[in-house]
């Protein structure tokens, strides 16, 4: 090669380097973070403004979302209580019809009930099935609730005529 190509290729070389349309991704998205950034030196009102602006738009977003044609979901209904009334006896905690609701003699030992022991289950008047009418008798209070137990007196059945305690949620 002569001098006179070599001097040729470096000015194809030189203006292939100062062509402002060659433009790659990579330094693009570097330089827009740059220019952001320095945004935050030479002007930090709108550089703030700017996040302040993402982010209630994102805020904004999630609180919209959704609509009201989505059914409602709905739990156990929570009675208020009267002594002396009539009621059912329904586990809430359970959508099998053939589950029972657990009786205990005092107030507080449902929460020591251990389900997996089946031995406790041939006692008599300990599991009632559901939809037995109950008469409430009393209430106690645990666990900074009102109400959260009621003395009940099963009013048909096997059962006739026991008292026993059982969780107030459970009588509906």
């Amino acid at each position: 090669m002569s001098t006179e190509d070599n001097a040729n290729q470096e000015e194809i070389v030189k203006t292939e380097d100062t062509n402002p349309t060659v433009d790659s991704s990579p330094s693009s998205g570097g330089s827009f973070i740059s220019s952001f950034l320095s945004l935050k030196e030479t002007n930090p009102k709108v550089f703030f403004g700017s996040i302040g602006g993402i982010v209630v738009l994102l805020v904004l977003m999630m609180s919209m979302g959704g609509s009201s044609s989505k059914p409602l979901l709905t739990g156990p209904v929570l009675k208020d209580l009267v002594i002396g009334q009539q009621y059912t006896l329904k586990s809430a905690n359970s959508y099998d019809p053939s589950a029972t609701v657990r009786l205990v003699g005092t107030p507080g030992t449902i929460a020591a009930y251990d389900d997996t022991e089946e031995a406790d289950r041939a006692g008599v008047c300990q599991h009632i099935p559901q939809g037995t009418p109950v008469s409430v008798l009393e209430f106690s209070d645990a666990y900074g609730k009102q109400k959260a137990y009621a003395k009940v007196r099963i009013e048909n059945g096997d059962c006739k005529g026991n008292e026993a305690w059982a969780l107030a949620i459970d009588i509906q």
